[in-house]
């Protein structure tokens, strides 16, 4: 009886840690763990192509968002996350939630970053573009 229940207990304490361990695509990935100031947070798959409008918003992203948000949304540690992580989903962030981060600014909530200040100098067609290719770099690594 003994023997069972420890057997049990080493299974059960297995099958929580597998459950409770960062996956891939966790802010507590192998790529968080590092402690490199602007380290990347996350790693992805990039799209084998861009739809016209996200090659536009990527070069929005990378000239307006990237010093933060890294290249290709991966986050900097230490700096901001990535948006290519199931918190950004689009059941959970919808696509306006872009825009007002942008306009308005966003109190930190989900990340140990600080807020984030409104970011001048775009419009809304230009954040909708940003957001399109934050949206195919998430569907590229099953982000829907």
């Amino acid at each position: 009886m003994k023997k069972t229940i420890l057997i049990s207990a080493v299974a059960a304490a297995g099958t929580l840690g597998y459950l409770l361990w960062p996956g891939p695509n966790s802010d507590q990935s192998t790529a968080t763990r590092t402690t490199a100031q602007g380290a990347a947070l996350v790693e992805i798959v990039l799209p084998e192509r861009l739809t016209t409008n996200a090659q536009i918003g990527k070069r929005g992203f990378d000239a307006n968002c990237a010093a933060c948000h890294g290249l290709n949304a991966v986050g900097q540690q230490g700096v901001a996350p990535p948006l290519v992580h199931v918190i950004y989903e689009p059941g959970h962030h919808g696509d306006e939630s872009f825009q007002r981060a942008v306009a308005q600014g966003v109190r930190a909530h989900h990340w140990p970053f600080g807020n984030m200040p409104p970011v001048d100098g775009l419009s809304r067609p230009d954040v909708t573009m940003i957001t399109q290719y934050v949206r195919e770099l998430q569907r590229a690594n099953g982000i829907n």
